[in-house]
């Protein structure tokens, strides 16, 4: 691996302290890290040097997933500066600059540079600009820019924003990250097929009923309202994660492609994806909004008693579709998504339900039988699993029996590690291209123009629940229950 500069905005954040620093030294532990790497974190905060290597090393004590190493702890805290950065002062970009130049002079770094926007997204384009203008990206050796989600708020904002990016950099520059597509069981979904003919005979698609993607949390929106109750869980999480997974489930591959080819597969998905005119929304699509209930036993209030919240909003924190996919394919096949805060269960899992041949002449020959199912279980536990239905004889009926075919890996990477892993490698196949981004939210945005003008009702549903029983009624119509 090459070494490099390695700069992250907005280093005294969140998602810094939680994912990227433990990250980043799991990586080293496992020795994926370049031989010389200098790490330059950008905040508001006055940390000196040693300030900022503190706080990194509490957050790895806190949230790496292995446990710290003393005798080389101090090795992985060197590779750490801390900056005082306002993204909005010329000044701020040349003092950078010449601090990033300084560190490559003294540990002999090519001039090839990694950034790393965890910023707000109104920050995004002003950076990027500036990164361009102060000639900090304007480097001999390779770069690479990462950019967190939100990727702009709606088709418009989105374009505006890649359109800024462009001028920076090149579209194979640009790394737009999705940590569900970091998650080990979706890098394995593009492979599943081919790594395992057995399963490419059994998905046979004239045998499959139809899909489902379940992304459920249990927690509500925590401390994220200003964001959050502007973005709901149709910008939060179907924009982006949801139709990440619908692609790279729709992909099954049945033979090993390059990260460029199988970016075209995507695209092909996304764009061969019914679109759903505004006027017909409420036909496909519910939403929700939860309010108070248990979850987990424990009192949860509702959305608009959360801190932060209008009392009087009507943001959905629960989002089910139904679309379909129009190509050779998955034609007439329905895909079932939902996504809700405050739920019964924290789970992120595709279920692939085949067609059933008990019908009204055999049900008293087959009692018991359900639909047999193919379960991938993505978070938070990884695994796969086939529901098969095994006759009782002393019952004389079927019962529905699961044969699990768990990983035996212990102590999996993180999403964030292989993620930043392969952005060090200039590996792209886990990351989103512009194209798929844009065609998602040109699919969306019908939707959240139906939701601005409350062409659909609200519907509620209490904290610890599945979600509002108008999603059941989309499977009821094709006689389809959710799993």
């Amino acid at each position: 691996m090459p070494d490099m500069t390695f700069v992250l905005f907005g280093a005294t954040g969140d998602l810094a302290k939680r994912k990227l620093f433990p990250a980043l030294y799991n990586l080293f532990l496992d020795g994926k890290m370049p031989d010389a790497i200098s790490i330059i974190g950008l905040g508001r905060t006055h940390y000196q040097h040693d300030d900022f290597r503190f706080v990194v090393e509490k957050a790895i004590r806190e949230y790496s997933r292995r446990p710290i190493q003393v005798s080389n702890l101090q090795d992985f805290l060197n590779y750490f500066q801390y900056f005082i950065f306002d993204a909005t002062s010329k000044e701020s970009y040349q003092s950078l600059h010449e601090l990033i130049q300084s560190r490559e002079s003294e540990l002999d770094i090519p001039e090839n540079r990694l950034f790393y926007l965890s910023v707000a997204p109104q920050l995004a384009d002003v950076i990027a600009s500036n990164l361009n203008a102060s000639g900090i990206s304007q480097t001999k050796g390779w770069r690479r820019l990462i950019v967190e989600k939100p990727f702009g708020s709606d088709l418009k904002s989105a374009q505006q924003l890649n359109e800024c990016l462009s001028i920076a950099f090149h579209e194979d520059e640009i790394y737009r990250i999705d940590h569900y597509l970091g998650k080990p069981m979706v890098q394995n979904l593009e492979s599943l097929v081919f790594a395992n003919p057995a399963l490419g005979l059994l998905l046979d698609h004239t045998q499959i009923a139809n899909v489902q993607i379940t992304a459920s949390e249990t927690v509500g929106v925590e401390s994220r309202a200003a964001y959050y109750d502007q973005a709901g869980a149709i910008r939060d999480m179907v924009q982006n994660h949801l139709l990440q997974l619908v692609m790279m489930t729709a992909l099954n591959l049945p033979e090993q492609l390059t990260a460029k080819e199988i970016e075209n597969k995507k695209i092909e998905v996304i764009t061969s994806l019914r679109p759903i005119k505004k006027e017909m929304v409420y036909k496909d699509i519910v939403r929700g909004q939860y309010t108070a209930g248990e979850v987990l036993g424990t009192p949860a209030v509702g959305y608009t008693d959360e801190p932060g919240v209008d009392i009087s909003s009507t943001n959905d924190t629960y989002v089910a579709a139904r679309l379909y996919i129009d190509n050779p394919s998955w034609s007439g096949i329905p895909f079932y998504i939902r996504t809700g805060k405050r739920t019964n269960e924290k789970s992120t899992r595709i279920v692939m339900e085949f067609k059933s041949k008990v019908n009204d002449t055999t049900k008293l020959l087959t009692e018991g039988i359900t639909p047999n199912l193919l379960i991938v279980e993505i978070s938070p536990n990884e695994n796969i699993s086939l529901r098969v239905n095994m006759k009782d004889p002393s019952l004389n009926r079927f019962i529905p029996t699961s044969i699990n075919f768990s990983t035996t890996a212990e102590d999996q990477p993180e999403a964030y590690e292989l993620l930043l892993f392969d952005a060090m490698i200039d590996n792209a196949t886990f990351f989103a291209h512009w194209k798929e981004v844009e065609l998602s939210w040109k699919w969306i945005q019908p939707i959240i123009e139906a939701f601005q003008e409350n062409l659909l009702p609200l519907h509620t549903y209490p904290a610890g629940s599945t979600g509002p029983d108008a999603a059941n009624q989309l499977l009821q119509d094709n006689q389809f229950n959710w799993w």
